[in-house]
């Protein structure tokens, strides 16, 4: 993917919360509610193939659900959130910026223009804590069905028309989320692992992936429409998924991360 700074959310847009949190020697100094997540990361992430125990997972909530915009050196007064869809007629494209990133685990922030989507996709052997900083959305989530709830006999895994494989998925999350709001949590196999976000107004969502997405160890994304087709609708609680290409809305633009920086030097304070 091309890098670039988007139209959006820029640069310039840092520097205009940053310049009052600068120190005279313009040196940047690590937030504190950022480090301490940092440190809890490493603590709750031992790479491909674990899930964070239940008291990592409840520590790392505790800390998101308290984190602000400005921790990440956001603010509701930047043009992103303020600008006015009917003359600012930017195209609505997802923004993101990377804080950290290691093989265990990775902090990012996604910017959701008013009425961009990002598409039904999953979190291979993931587990993600979401955190809407600002704005309000509509989530939709789904976790897959092992047996038919109706039947307890009838396949799961069906082919569509066209010869491809559909799959039953349980709703797990349908609604709307306003900031500030709760984290939510989702697992390789449970909490909504396929889901998708549409930006009421413009938001920004503060993502914890562990592992992150990796190609080359087979944990690639997979996007997902919904099949209506079939016997069982989504107001019974269950939809039919089945998987397509990479919609074109789900191109992002890419921007340098300008707010408070983490020290991967520092040692965590209650480990020593």
């Amino acid at each position: 993917m091309t890098v670039k700074a988007a139209s959006l959310v820029s640069r310039s847009d840092y520097k205009v919360i940053h310049k009052k949190r600068r120190c005279r020697k313009r040196v940047r100094r690590p937030a504190g509610t950022l480090q301490h997540l940092f440190h809890s990361c490493q603590a709750a992430f031992k790479g491909p193939g674990t899930v964070p125990c239940a008291t990592h997972v409840q520590n790392l909530c505790r800390i998101l659900d308290c984190m602000k915009p400005e921790d990440v050196g956001l603010s509701k007064d930047l043009h992103f959130f303020k600008r006015n869809t009917q003359i600012d007629r930017h195209p609505a494209r997802v923004t993101s910026a990377t804080i950290y990133k290691s093989d265990q685990f990775e902090l990012c922030i996604f910017f959701v223009p008013e009425n961009a989507v990002i598409p039904l996709h999953n979190h291979p052997e993931m587990t993600v804590f979401n955190k809407l900083l600002l704005g309000t959305m509509h989530v939709k989530a789904y976790d897959w069905v092992d047996l038919d709830p109706l039947t307890s006999k009838s396949p799961t895994k069906l082919l569509d028309v066209d010869g491809s494989c559909v799959r039953l998925a349980k709703v797990k999350a349908n609604g709307r989320l306003a900031a500030p709001c709760d984290t939510s949590v989702l697992y390789p196999t449970s909490g909504g692992n396929i889901h998708e976000f549409t930006a009421i107004t413009p938001c920004a969502v503060l993502d914890v992936i562990g592992p992150p997405y990796s190609k080359h160890d087979a944990r690639d994304c997979t996007y997902y429409q919904l099949v209506s087709d079939f016997e069982i609708e989504e107001e019974d609680g269950y939809g039919w998924l089945k998987e397509t290409e990479i919609p074109k809305e789900s191109k992002m633009d890419r921007i340098e991360y300008m707010g408070p920086h983490i020290n991967i030097n520092n040692p965590n304070p209650s480990s020593t």
